[in-house]
This record gives C-alpha cells, sequence and structure tokens, in this order.
C-alpha cells in the first residue's frame, strides 16, 4: 500500500503547529492523560496514532489554520478595535475560541465535549505553558484547539476500544 499523500492544508497545519511550539508527541500526552485511566495497558503510541488521525481530518486542519492564523494577527496588532484587545487579553467571555475548538471536538461525538470540558479546566501540560500569559504569545485560540485535539483523539481512542470489547 501506497504512502498517503499529505494535502497542502495538513502540511501547513502541522507546520504551525511545530512552529508555535506544539508537537504530536505533546498533544498525545494528554490523551494519555485523558485516557489512561479507563485503558489497561495504553501505550503512548495509540495516543498518537489517534492524534495523528484526528490531524488527517480537514476539518481539524481549517480549525488549527483559522486558529493560528487569529492568533499571530493578534500578536501583530493587526485585528481591528475591539477585536484586537480581546483577543489579545483571551477576555473570559469571548467564546469564540471555544466555538472553533467545538469543530474540532464534534468529528467524534459527545464524549469529546466532555473530555475538551474537563482538559480545558485542569490544564495539564502544554495548556499550561499554552495559557501563560508572560511569554508574549498570544494562543488565545491555540490552546482551545489543542486541547479539542487532545479530546478528539481520546473520543477515538475510547469508539475504538468500546468497538474491540
Amino acid at each position: 500500500m501506497g504512502e498517503k499523500k499529505i494535502s497542502l492544508s495538513e502540511q501547513t497545519a502541522r507546520r504551525w503547529l511545530g512552529e508555535r511550539g506544539i508537537a504530536v508527541q505533546d498533544i498525545a500526552e494528554l490523551v494519555m492523560y485523558l485516557q489512561q485511566r479507563y485503558h489497561n495497558n495504553l501505550q503512548m503510541e495509540d495516543c498518537i496514532k489517534n492524534v495523528e488521525r484526528v490531524l488527517s481530518k480537514r476539518e481539524v486542519q481549517n480549525a488549527i489554520l483559522t486558529g493560528i492564523q487569529l492568533d499571530m494577527l493578534a500578536e501583530k496588532k493587526m485585528l481591528e478595535e475591539p477585536l484586537q484587545s480581546i483577543v489579545e487579553a483571551d477576555e473570559g467571555l469571548y467564546g469564540v475560541d471555544e466555538i472553533l475548538a467545538f469543530s474540532i471536538v464534534n468529528v467524534y461525538g459527545s464524549i469529546g465535549f466532555t473530555n475538551y470540558g474537563f482538559i480545558d479546566k485542569q490544564k495539564p501540560g502544554i495548556l499550561k505553558d499554552l495559557n501563560d500569559k508572560s511569554s508574549g504569545k498570544c494562543h488565545t485560540f491555540l490552546d482551545d484547539i489543542v486541547g479539542a485535539i487532545a479530546a478528539a483523539a481520546s473520543s477515538r481512542l475510547a469508539h475504538r476500544a468500546e468497538n474491540t470489547e
């Protein structure tokens, strides 16, 4: 079987994640955090494989590209007010970043919403770093996107495990 051709959209989404300091391994660690208590003998390779599958979805790539672009524009102060200040400050009542994350979570069903809500409140691993405002980087969208990818991969893993039991 031949190697899968990766679309420009997927290539760019993966490159931008990397440029923003996010590795597949970082997201897989979040999947492990979410799922290890439910799956005996869960291996990191399983978590990575599920993250990879989530990243291969066009809806996910679109959310990554949109969110990261908005974060980058905010860093460059290229958004119009009042949006510039709202995104830059990651205001609590600004829910568009979560809505974009829901488009990722929704790909794998309702269990993704509970996984996402849990991880968004806990902020483990890379999510803690992304929420640190002292870096000078704007991650208003990226933190929710990364959490949503982990939640979706966790949901995918849970669905696959359920089908094998």
